[in-house]
C-alpha cells in the first residue's frame, strides 16, 4: 500500500492534468481504490497511472450511446424501444437547436398550446375530435383517470389486469390515480352482463385494457370495444380504451387508435414509441370535452411532453399522411414488412465477412407487442465468447445468446450496419486472442 501514488502525484501525469481537474481527481480516486482492492486480495494492482488514465476516459466518455441491435427484437426496451425516422430526427433537430413556437400563437402574437402542433394530425389519423400528449402512456392512463374518476369507481376486467416491463400494473395507476378499482368477470371469460351488474352510483367510467404483452388462449370471452361503448353509452360513462402499443395502420392483430375511436370509446390512451415508431409519449385522442378535463387537470402540467418529444412526434406523424410513405421510412414498420430475402442476404454478407454461419432464426416484435408473433428472420451465428467483448466494444454490439452461440439477427441491423459490426467482430476476436 505504501508504494501507490498519491492522489497529488497521479495528478501531475500529462493526460490528467490536462483533463478538468475535478474529473481527473475523481479517475486518480478511482484507480487508487482499485489498486488497493487488488493488493488486499492478493493481485498485482499495475500500472495505477494508467489505470487512472483509463478511468479518465471512462468518466468522459457518454453513458447514453447508440447500440448495434442484432437481437431480432424490433421494439426492444432495454435498447430504447423503436429508433426515429430521420425526418423525424431532423425536426428534433431543427427544433432542439433554436428557439421555437413551443407555446406561443404565431398568427396573433398571444400564448399558444404546445399540444396544438400535434393535435390537428392526431386527429385526422383517428378521426377523434381532440388530441393530448403526455410523456409515456403510463400518464396517458393515469391522467385520464385522475380527471375521470378520482374518488370513484372505475369497472374493469380481471382478464385485463395486466402488468408490463419494470413491474408495472394497471391496478396500481388505479391506485395512484385515487380511482377505485371494481373488477368484472373472471380471468378468462367476461361478459356484457358482468360489466351491467357492475355499474352504480359511484361508478365514474368503465376502462378496457388491450393485453398488450400475452394473450388468453382457449375457453375464453371478452367483450368488443363497440359493445362496451355501448354500455358505457347508455349509463351515461366514458369509456377509455387502453391500446398499450398505439398502432396507426393496421399491424398484426394489435387494435388501432382509429378502430376504437370508430368503436365509440371516448378516450383512447396509446404509446407513441412502440409500434406508432416515434419517440416515447403518451397519446389520448377522444371526445373534445372529456380531452379538455385531461389538459386542465393540474396532473397534466408534471407529465406533459417537452418540445424534443413533440417535435419528434410530429415528424413521425407526417409520414403517416402517406401510409406506403410510413411503411417505408418508419424504421419499426420497415423491419416489420422487410422480406425474409433482403434479411437473409444481410446475414450471409456478414457470415462472410467474419466467418460465421448463417442460421435461420425468428425475431420478435417486442415492447410488449403482438407477442405470439413470430418473425422469419435470419443471423450469423459466432462464437460465444465474444458477446461479453462486442457489448463493450464502440459502439456496442448486442446479440442473443443460444445454443452455445451468438446469433447476430440480421433482421434488426440496417444494410450499412453490417460493416460495422464486421469490423466490431473481428476486432473483439483479435482482444481475446
Amino acid at each position: 500500500m505504501r508504494g501507490l501514488p498519491s492522489v497529488d502525484r497521479l495528478l501531475a501525469d500529462d493526460a490528467l492534468a490536462a483533463a478538468p481537474r475535478s474529473l481527473a481527481t475523481e479517475a486518480a480516486r478511482r484507480a487508487l481504490h482499485r489498486a488497493r482492492e487488488a493488493i488486499q486480495a492478493g493481485d498485482d494492482p499495475g500500472d495505477v497511472t494508467a489505470s487512472a488514465r483509463a478511468e479518465l476516459e471512462r468518466l468522459r466518455a457518454p453513458s447514453l450511446r447508440r447500440v448495434l441491435n442484432a437481437t431480432g427484437v424490433i421494439v426492444h426496451t432495454n435498447l430504447g424501444r423503436a429508433p426515429l425516422a430521420p425526418s423525424a430526427l431532423a425536426r428534433v433537430g431543427e427544433v432542439g437547436g433554436a428557439y421555437s413556437n413551443l407555446e406561443l400563437d404565431l398568427d396573433t402574437g398571444a400564448r399558444g398550446s404546445r399540444q396544438e402542433h400535434v393535435a390537428d394530425a392526431l386527429r385526422r389519423l383517428t378521426g377523434a375530435e381532440a388530441a393530448l400528449v403526455v410523456n409515456n402512456n403510463a400518464a396517458a392512463v393515469l391522467l385520464a383517470l385522475a380527471a375521470l374518476a378520482e374518488g370513484r369507481e372505475v369497472v374493469v376486467s380481471r382478464g385485463e389486469l395486466v402488468e408490463i416491463g419494470d413491474g408495472f400494473r394497471i391496478p396500481d395507476v388505479l391506485a395512484r390515480s385515487g380511482a377505485r378499482m371494481v373488477e368484472v368477470g373472471t380471468t378468462n371469460r367476461t361478459r356484457a352482463a358482468d360489466y351491467e351488474s357492475a355499474i352504480g352510483p359511484g361508478t365514474a367510467a368503465l376502462l378496457r385494457v388491450h393485453q398488450s404483452n400475452y394473450r388468453i388462449v382457449g375457453f375464453t370471452a371478452s367483450v368488443a370495444t363497440g359493445d362496451l361503448a355501448r354500455i358505457a353509452k347508455r349509463a351515461g360513462l366514458p369509456l377509455v380504451d387502453d391500446l398499450g402499443s398505439g398502432a396507426l395502420l393496421d399491424v398484426g392483430d394489435e387494435p388501432t387508435a382509429a378502430e376504437s375511436v370508430a368503436a365509440g370509446a371516448d378516450l383512447v390512451c396509446f404509446s407513441g414509441d412502440k409500434l406508432l415508431g416515434g419517440p416515447q409519449a403518451g397519446i389520448v385522442v377522444g371526445r373534445a370535452g372529456l380531452v379538455e378535463r385531461l389538459r386542465r387537470h393540474p396532473l397534466q402540467r408534471a407529465l406533459r411532453a417537452d418540445k424534443l418529444t413533440l417535435a419528434a412526434l410530429e415528424g413521425t406523424l407526417e409520414l403517416f399522411s402517406d401510409l406506403p410513405r410510413a411503411r417505408r421510412e418508419v424504421p419499426v414498420l420497415r423491419m416489420l414488412d422487410e422480406p425474409l430475402e433482403q434479411v437473409r442476404a444481410r446475414a450471409e454478407r456478414l457470415a462472410g465477412l467474419v466467418g460465421g454461419e448463417v442460421e435461420e432464426t425468428v425475431a420478435r416484435v417486442g415492447g410488449g407487442a403482438l407477442p405470439l408473433a413470430e418473425l422469419p428472420s435470419a443471423a450469423c451465428a459466432i462464437e460465444e465468447a465474444l458477446a461479453a467483448q462486442l457489448r463493450l466494444g464502440e459502439p456496442p454490439v448486442v446479440g442473443i445468446v443460444r445454443d452455445g452461440r451468438l446469433l447476430l439477427d440480421a433482421r434488426t441491423l440496417r444494410g450499412e450496419d453490417v460493416d460495422e459490426v464486421a469490423r466490431a467482430v473481428l476486432r473483439a476476436r483479435r482482444a481475446l486472442c
